[in-house]
């Protein structure tokens, strides 16, 4: 099969791992491209392959079941503390400040150590930071919150860089938007979870003699973290960093593999792997591109509980179904984006993503302009119709946003890294996303207690949409430059 990148979008590599012999097993190693294009892979391979994506993935679910616990928490602890907007927005800066940094850290520490042990690491910190959270913040004080939620937000940034380097080491290229899509999907599923979780904990719940009352959001700290302890023994025991390791020799190339047959062959020095990422000519583009997603995706995601409570009145103890079956519908809309954006830049646009990324962003930027215009109308608000149409689009920016975080946040940093740098790759790009948002939301949360209040919340948005597009527009034009 051709495996050579796609024009303008090479692979990260360097003169030191050409050239690497392979030995490869005569029965478990031969590939074969079949006239559709669809890769026959030897017997076995792909439900070893399914193996791993499933707990690597359900792992990573189980992070964002340990971080949007904090959304649904947001109003208890506004209301018990008095905190404003501008507090629990800084809050959640915090945590972004410290992710965005971690990415840039943990995606060099994770070529070198490897994705599973990377993961591993992740799980077990955000385990002891949430339970910390749900016991010792009886304190009360802002700067417990916030510097609790900070140590969250770097032990949680080990999870995305190991996810994409392992599955970067086990998809070739021509499969990777559609593996995007499947990214997408799980970080959903772990949304998902804990928007119903939420709303059961928060509506109180018995079990046996055991009776939790209505509005106690410490549980949302300490319940999530036992299935991220299960899922954390699980990924340190089966998955394999390579298809070598498992067994499968020579089914996935790409410029950066060594074929050296087993977990060695992706790890990476340190000081090779910065610069090799650094020198890329297109992975600043992108990161600026994302840093977009990020702002929108953060303010829409985090501030949507709060969103619910004080701009549209609705009461979360009594689980009212605008809320419930928008919570449901978001992560569902957002899969849908994220699995077509993925398939698209895949099958009809040969593994470029720039196209479909800059197609999304103008996309999402007129769904957010239409959403200002609404509300500066008054047709979104405590009425039917109006909390109709403030959750309609909410759903509207998932699937925009959620489409880019998938397409330029997973397939693009597997297309620059490749199996040997794709963790740092994945760390630069998506460190920007929550950079962004650390400046983005204290802005917003600042707005909020202005005289403009929720009225200024969608306006902010449109400005990064836009800036997206152009960010793609210019990886567009430097990738026709680079095409020979």
């Amino acid at each position: 099969m051709n495996s050579s990148p796609n024009k303008g979008e090479g692979t990260a590599s360097s003169p030191s791992n050409k050239g690497a012999g392979t030995a490869l097993s005569p029965n478990r190693s031969a590939i074969t491209q079949g006239p559709s294009g669809i890769i026959n892979y030897p017997p076995g391979f792909r439900p070893r392959r399914g193996l791993n994506w499933f707990i690597l993935g359900a792992t990573y679910a189980s992070y964002y079941m340990c971080r949007y616990n904090f959304r649904a928490a947001a109003d208890g602890m506004a209301n018990e503390f008095h905190f404003s907007y501008t507090k629990i927005t800084f809050i959640l800066a915090m945590w972004s400040v410290a992710y965005g940094f971690g990415q840039l850290v943990n995606g060099l520490i994770c070529d070198r150590i490897g994705g599973r042990a990377s993961m591993t690491i992740g799980a077990v910190g955000t385990i002891i930071v949430n339970l910390i959270y749900g016991f010792a913040s009886f304190a009360g004080t802002f700067s417990t919150f916030a510097l609790i939620w900070l140590f969250n937000g770097y032990l949680q940034s080990f999870g995305a860089p190991g996810f994409i380097k392992i599955n970067a080491a086990w998809f070739n290229r021509s499969e990777r938007g559609t593996f995007s899509g499947i990214f997408g999907f799980m970080i959903q599923l772990g949304q998902l979870a804990i928007n119903n979780l939420a709303l059961i904990i928060l509506a109180g719940f018995t079990i046996g003699t055991w009776a939790v009352a209505p509005n106690q959001w410490r549980w949302l700290f300490r319940l999530p973290p036992i299935i991220t302890a299960i899922m954390a023994i699980l990924v340190a025991l089966v998955p394999r960093e390579t298809p070598e390791a498992a067994g499968y020799p020579g089914c996935v190339k790409d410029d950066s593999d060594t074929s050296a047959g087993d977990t060695a062959s992706v790890q990476v020095g340190i000081k090779e792997c910065f610069v090799t990422i650094f020198k890329h000519p297109l992975v600043w583009y992108y990161a600026l591109a994302y840093a977009a997603t990020g702002a929108v995706r953060h303010s829409s995601d985090q501030l949507s509980v709060l969103y619910f409570t004080k701009y549209l009145h609705l009461d979360l103890t009594k689980n009212p179904a605008s809320v419930t079956w928008t919570l449901n519908i978001v992560p569902m809309v957002a899969v849908i984006g994220s699995i077509i954006s993925g398939v698209v830049s895949d099958k009809i646009f040969q593994g470029r993503r720039s196209p479909v990324a800059m197609g999304l962003y103008f996309l999402l930027s007129a769904v957010l302009a239409l959403a200002a215009i609404v509300m500066w109308t008054g047709l979104a608000g405590p009425t039917r119709t109006g909390i109709f149409l403030g959750c309609f689009f909410l759903i509207l920016v998932s699937f925009s946003v959620n489409a880019t975080h998938s397409v330029v946040g997973a397939a693009a940093p597997m297309d620059i890294g490749g199996r040997r740098m794709a963790g740092f790759a994945s760390g630069v790009i998506d460190s920007f996303q929550y950079f962004s948002s650390a400046i983005a939301l204290p802005a917003t949360g600042a707005l909020l207690d202005s005289k403009y209040g929720w009225l200024a919340w969608y306006p902010v948005m449109v400005f990064f949409g836009l800036l997206g597009a152009a960010a793609m527009l210019v990886v567009m034009h430097k990738q026709r430059r680079m095409s020979p």
